[in-house]
């Protein structure tokens, strides 16, 4: 088993003994130093159930896929625990596939996706290699009015991250940052939306394409062939006007 930290970039804790013990003193298992998390603040062991997790007396709060545990609950793979505002994923090593094993380096980063508006609020849901949402089988349930089925998915192509939502009923419009969108390449910071659900998308150690930025093209200096014109025209002037004072002149002599 192993336990990804999706709010930040700490590696993965993996461990195979029969008890885990999680909390901020240095005696356990997995140091989790943050002000809200106990000195022992929950154990982890296994028995014929699975996993059963413990939470220890004068613990703070604990939530197992936003929902508040004050003594006992049953983990399983992919589940979202909480320890104050730690958030973690269990994962089962035995369920990688070839085709995450073989995944490129980009799509191994940590990125999830965190519900802010909608009935998945409080969970977050790392993307992984894929991530469908909608009523498929092994989706994450996205309930929409009318219980329309959809589908929505999250997949790495070439590196980048895409959004697909050409399986969404045309009523209920996805929104990529506030704009309509059936497919889109996605950031560190998007904002999706959907009927009643809001998601943000995180990704610690995942940075975002840069952004170029075109100089402003410079003037163009005069040329020389667009100012020569004017200067002889000033001196055509200044001759004729001396040509003219000169003929006066010579007339009023004759007079």
């Amino acid at each position: 088993m192993r336990i990804e930290f999706v709010s930040s970039a700490r590696g993965d804790f993996h461990w195979s003994r029969p008890v885990l013990t999680i909390g901020r003193a240095d005696e356990c298992d997995l140091v989790v130093s943050e002000a809200q998390v106990a000195a022992r603040h929950v154990t982890i062991h296994r028995d014929r159930r699975g996993l059963v997790l413990k939470v220890e007396p004068g613990a703070g709060r604990v939530y197992v896929n936003a929902r508040p545990v004050r003594e006992r609950a049953l983990l399983r793979p992919g589940d979202s625990l909480s320890l104050g505002d730690c958030r973690m994923l269990v994962r089962d090593d035995t369920d990688l596939d070839a085709r995450e094993r073989a995944a490129p380096t980009e799509s191994r980063c940590t990125v999830a996706l965190r519900p802010v508006a909608g009935p998945l609020s409080g969970r977050v849901v790392a993307v992984g290699d894929r991530l469908e949402l909608g009523s498929t089988h092994g989706a994450l349930p996205l309930e929409l009015p009318g219980n329309d089925a959809a589908l929505l998915t999250l997949a790495w192509d070439d590196g980048e991250l895409v959004l697909d939502a050409s399986r969404v009923p045309a009523r209920h419009a996805v929104r990529v940052n506030g704009v309509k969108a059936v497919r889109a390449s996605l950031q560190p910071g998007d904002q999706i939306g959907i009927a009643a659900h809001r998601f943000v998308l995180e990704g610690p150690g995942w940075a975002a394409e840069p952004v170029v930025v075109m100089p402003e093209p410079e003037p163009e200096p005069a040329s020389r062939e667009a100012e020569a014109p004017r200067g002889d025209v000033w001196w055509l002037i200044l001759t004729a006007a001396l040509l003219a004072l000169g003929i006066a002149a010579v007339l009023f002599v004759q007079f």
